[in-house]
């Protein structure tokens, strides 16, 4: 399986990856900005879709399309 970013680079376990868009998130009524740096992300069974985590934010998924390697 493979999970590539907006740009097409080939994400791994560990990455750090950059939002390229602001994204509300859904039950946390918070925003995430773009530019914003998420450290470390695992990768699921979807090829969509990352885990990642965010300051207060547990179990965030973020969908691959919306993120850019660092």
């Amino acid at each position: 399986m493979e999970v590539r970013d907006s740009v097409g680079n080939l994400l791994a376990d560990g990455d750090a990856v950059t939002l390229i868009k602001d994204l509300k998130v859904k039950g946390a009524g918070q925003t995430l900005k773009r530019g914003t740096v998420i450290r470390s992300i695992r990768l699921t069974g979807d090829d969509q879709e990352i885990d990642c985590r965010f300051d207060g934010i547990k179990g965030l998924v973020l969908r691959a399309e919306f993120v850019r390697k660092v």
